[in-house]
């Protein structure tokens, strides 16, 4: 079973069986419940002042099925009634900042993030250019499922607008943000490796650096949609930039995910920043500038609230998702926050995760110091993780095996907001389905990597001593 249904968005398998796999019916039967969310929450025309046709922003990466969906997508919704911007290859946060740009009413971006080719997805975001809460996300899947759709009569049909002028306008609008300085990190003349995944990264990553004043050495940047290696921006797929960022003496690399919401560097020496520190490094900038509060999910280092306190905010966790982060910063008024994944959330710019935003920020940041990118991961608070998962088959019940988890480590700080935390004085581990893959993450932190990986192995030892028993 290969299609999950979640508030994360539809995402599957390209081929197979229908509500088996994302089949070209399961992509006209999701586009049509999202169509008809929207039409169904549309104020009556009479009552809103605005005319009755909603519009839609839809953009997508380079994977190979991008094209075939897209086309199923965009006119599915036009049979809908509904006009389309399209973007053509674009980014999960340029689509983003799109959606209030063009005053529409909703967003789809066609990408599986850091699902390996053969996946594709739709994410399915609000009037705000924000993904849709788990209310919403629960509605349009019971609209699917009744497949409760109605269509336009001819001359009722929507309308397609293209428009791929919207990563040039993303760049603009990110060297418009007050903290960037383009003019400062171009006299530092820096040089940069970029790994682009071959996806649409490899176009505006490059773009922004340029404009920047930053020479640019391009690695997997053709947009072809064929991934040169697993495009989840993890150490263990990163070998051939780490090699590369020490062969051009490179002041370090830049990696993103297929729909460039996921960003990771290799300091100068070729070793990993750390994904967890993309967003500790842009809070540290960001925070000595403009002083305020940070949120992170329950899966990201404690390095960002030591960061925090530093400088006198307040730090508080979320359950794991973008839309749960964003709720939290709302509610905290958070100036900084994100995933540990490198998902950087910068309300100045807009709620979402955006490699553009962190890319400009960590320049401004290190174009201010007298320091090499090794020397200032050095700096930070020293944490060190351990990122793990189990498959899931049919027979293994998630919920039960938490609860049993639960139960052992009473006397430790439990959080069960979002699967189970469990706090030990200095290490933490978290073990949760996952909303995008058909398994149990299990991550854990200690100030070494030994430690990290010693409990992660244990904790795992217990999962298959309850799952066999």
């Amino acid at each position: 079973m290969t299609l999950i249904k979640s508030i994360s968005g539809i995402r599957g398998t390209i081929g197979g069986k229908v509500g088996d796999n994302l089949t070209p019916v399961d992509a006209v039967k999701f586009a049509s419940a999202y169509g008809t969310f929207l039409k169904n929450s549309q104020p009556a025309p009479e009552t809103s002042g605005r005319n009755s046709k909603l519009k839609v922003v839809i953009g997508r990466d380079a994977r190979i099925s991008g094209p075939m969906i897209h086309n199923l997508v965009l006119n599915t919704l036009v049979g809908l009634g509904i006009d389309v911007i399209d973007l053509g290859l674009s980014t999960t946060p340029t689509v983003e900042i799109a959606v209030p740009l063009e005053n529409a009413d909703g967003g789809i971006i066609l990408t599986a993030s850091h699902n390996p080719k053969q996946w594709n997805a739709l994410k399915l975001l609000n009037e705000k250019g924000e993904f849709l809460n788990g209310a919403e996300g629960a509605k349009i899947l019971e609209i699917a499922e009744a497949e409760a759709f109605e269509f336009s009569a001819v001359d009722d049909l929507g309308t397609i607008t293209e428009n791929d002028a919207y990563m040039d306008i993303h760049i603009d609008e990110v060297l418009n943000l007050p903290l960037v300085d383009a003019e400062a990190v171009a006299k530092r003349k820096f040089k940069v490796v970029v790994d682009g995944v071959n996806s649409s990264g490899g176009v505006i990553i490059p773009k922004l650096l340029e404009q920047m004043g930053v020479e640019v050495v391009k690695l997997y940047c053709e947009p072809n949609g064929h991934f040169p290696h697993n495009p989840e921006p993890l150490k263990e797929h990163l070998g051939d930039i780490c090699e590369l960022v020490v062969a051009e003496k490179a002041d370090f690399g830049i990696v993103v995910d297929p729909d460039v919401d996921r960003l990771a560097f290799i300091s100068n020496d070729g070793e990993m920043f750390g994904e967890e520190y993309t967003l500790v490094a842009c809070a540290d900038y960001v925070l000595s500038k403009t002083p305020g509060n940070t949120v992170s999910n329950l899966s990201s280092s404690r390095a960002l609230r030591d960061i925090t306190l530093k400088h006198n905010g307040n730090y508080q966790a979320s359950a794991v998702g973008e839309v749960n982060v964003v709720e939290v910063m709302k509610a905290t008024n958070a100036i900084i926050g994100g995933e540990g994944n490198g998902g950087i959330i910068y309300p100045e710019s807009h709620y979402g995760r955006d490699s553009l935003v962190g890319v400009a920020l960590f320049l401004t940041h290190l174009a201010a110091l007298d320091v090499t990118v090794a020397e200032l991961r050095a700096s930070y608070p020293q944490y060190y993780m351990s990122k793990n998962k189990i498959e899931l088959t049919p027979q293994i019940d998630v919920d039960a095996i938490l609860e049993t988890i639960s139960k052992k480590y009473e006397h430790e700080k439990i959080s069960t907001i979002d699967g189970v935390k469990i706090d030990f004085p200095s290490e933490w581990v978290h073990l949760r389905k996952s909303n995008t893959e058909p398994i149990i993450r299990i991550y854990t932190e200690a100030p070494t990597q030994h430690d990290a990986d010693a409990l992660a192995l244990r904790i795992i030892q217990e999962i298959e001593a309850i799952v066999n028993t």
